[in-house]
């Protein structure tokens, strides 16, 4: 294998710092993007969990929305956990109408959809890509899927309790998102999943 991809944690709220932790011990060099110039270095970007609307507003504010978009379209590989999942969708609902989202999945995802009655919780999930035992799913005021595109292979889906068959984890193409935390659990496949996808898409480009 070649060097170790640059992966970036979009760092303007939510939980960077564990993200960065969790890059690092899963082979990958880890940095914290603010500014273009930094989006510019990355093979691959993080956008972590965290308040939706509250990272689109500042993502205009560091004016990182349009570069981006641009860098999504031509193929950057991204991972969103919770808010970044709503972010990189291309439809949101229940959000506020002055939201920008970054359309690079094809999902409807619906804010907060797991309501009130269960805010947090966790559950054993088995993920498609992911060997071994289920993966622990941390849950905290989570979106879930409501529609996935033709091109968006489905990674897990609740398994049991009010949310049963809820879709919680997919991919199209470099693009992968989560509505749980796997950066909490110390549970690092899901990232090692993400690494090993910029890395795939680094020696497909050599």
């Amino acid at each position: 294998m070649g060097s170790s991809p640059t992966i970036g944690v979009l760092a303007l709220q939510g939980d960077v710092r564990e993200h960065l932790t969790a890059l690092e011990a899963a082979g990958a060099r880890a940095i914290g993007v603010r500014r273009t110039a930094e989006l510019d270095a990355v093979d691959g970007l993080v956008i972590p969990g965290g308040e939706s609307t509250t990272m689109s507003r500042l993502l205009q504010v560091f004016d990182l929305l349009e570069p981006l978009r641009a860098r999504l379209k031509a193929g950057l590989p991204a991972y969103g956990s919770c808010a970044g999942m709503i972010l990189l969708a291309s439809q949101v609902l229940d959000t506020r109408p002055d939201a920008e989202h970054l359309d690079a999945l094809d999902i409807t995802v619906r804010r907060n959809a797991f309501g009130r009655q269960v805010d947090s919780f966790e559950a054993d999930l088995d993920v498609a890509g992911i060997e071994g035992d289920p993966v622990r799913a941390v849950f905290i005021r989570a979106p879930w899927v409501e529609e996935v595109g033709p091109g968006v292979q489905i990674l897990a889906t609740v398994p049991e309790g009010p949310a049963a068959g809820r879709v919680v984890a997919v991919r199209q193409g470099a693009v992968l998102a989560t509505s749980f935390h796997p950066e909490v659990t110390g549970d690092l496949r899901v990232h090692r999943l993400f690494v090993d996808t910029v890395h795939s898409g680094q020696v497909g480009a050599e």
